[in-house]
């Protein structure tokens, strides 16, 4: 019972924490290579095609095709959009941080939880029962997390904090609030993606549940589609030859925790499902603010916090909706399974009365 409990619920939560905390560093590596002249097309090649090489041993490792169905066409075509889903979702996403920063990349990752639980509406697989107050919750909690990514977006507000980094990774001198919030909308879009993407794969883990293999042919697929479009939209070669700097650094750690995290998050939907996995990017929003100003010298300002206050407002109101609406699944499983008992009961109870007349 507690290793079931461990395993749902406890293992879970600790995966998906240090799930954010990484795709935080992910986020201000990149920022810090891009600052060096790094273009993010040679990011997202080199970091799908290390991925593949990080996830074929655990293909042997863990192997096992007992009970699991056939390669057939819905199956790979939906894994194919998985690969056309990450990849240019991941192109708009490092274009958003190449236009703003890490902090409002986190910040605006806070719309996952509203995208994927309107998505997960629309194909049912989430219950809206409007009477319910768990429904009313995640209804306002949805509604709240777009208001403060709007506030996030269109108001930047005065400094709160700076930090002057010594490593001299500063913003360009360009950078404006234009630009803020091309970023932003850039991000926004690259959140929706996600929130497709852990729908499609929920779906797919559904068919063929192996994380391991799922997780490989989606990165194969993604390597396919970023290498020519990736090389179509940065020809110039030398862009593409990695010097040991920064961008080395960048590249090879997103491979190998990039690939981690794909695992993870299949796992994860697979267990949980997508709204539960989304609603922990809220997270990201804390630990990219302190790296940010930390490690990058950026400013935090105070639309980013006032943002992230009623994002997270937001975010735990969806939360305690998701809560509650498990709560009353347990209450009708322990409800159900006393009047099953009971129905079985019943007919011992009669025929006793029977012998006895």
């Amino acid at each position: 019972m507690e290793r079931g409990y461990c395993y749902r619920e406890v293992l879970p939560f600790v995966a998906m924490v240090a799930v954010e905390c990484l795709n935080v560093v992910i986020n201000i590596l990149f920022k810090a290579a891009n600052l060096k002249g790094m273009n993010f097309y040679v990011f997202i090649a080199y970091a799908y095609t290390i991925a593949n090489f990080v996830l074929l041993p655990f293909l042997f490792i863990f192997r096992s095709s007992a009970g699991l169905p056939s390669f057939k066409f819905p199956l790979i075509s939906r894994i194919c959009l998985l690969g056309f889903i990450g990849v240019f979702g991941q192109i708009l996403g490092y274009k958003g941080v190449e236009y703003s920063s890490p902090t409002l990349a986190s910040a605006i990752s806070n719309l996952t939880p509203a995208f994927t639980f309107i998505i997960a509406i629309i194909f049912r697989m989430e219950k809206v029962a409007f009477r319910n107050s768990s429904t009313q919750a995640k209804i306002i909690g949805t509604i709240i997390s777009i208001s403060g990514a709007l506030v996030v977006v269109l108001y930047k507000g005065p400094t709160v904090s700076s930090s002057v980094s010594s490593v001299s990774l500063q913003w360009p001198l360009g950078t404006s609030l234009s630009n803020w919030v091309i970023g932003g909308l850039f991000l926004a879009a690259d959140y929706l993606f996600l929130s497709v993407w852990y729908i499609v794969q929920t779906q797919v883990m559904k068919i063929y549940p192996a994380e391991f293999m799922v997780t490989f042919l989606y990165n194969i697929c993604g390597t396919i589609i970023s290498v020519p479009v990736c090389f179509i939209a940065e020809p110039n070669l030398s862009s593409w030859i990695l010097r040991p700097s920064v961008a080395i650094a960048a590249v090879i750690y997103t491979g190998f925790i990039g690939a981690f995290i794909t695992t993870v998050h299949t796992w994860g939907l697979h267990l949980k499902g997508p709204v539960s996995i989304a609603i922990f990017k809220p997270l990201s929003i804390v630990i990219a603010a302190l790296m940010s100003v930390v490690f990058l010298g950026d400013a935090l300002d105070l639309g980013s916090v006032i943002g992230a206050i009623v994002i997270s407002i937001g975010f735990y109101a969806v939360l305690w909706g998701k809560s509650k609406e498990a709560s009353m699944v347990d209450d009708y499983m322990v409800e159900s399974s006393i009047a099953t008992s009971f129905d079985n009961q019943l007919p011992l109870l009669q025929s006793c009365k029977v012998e006895n007349m």
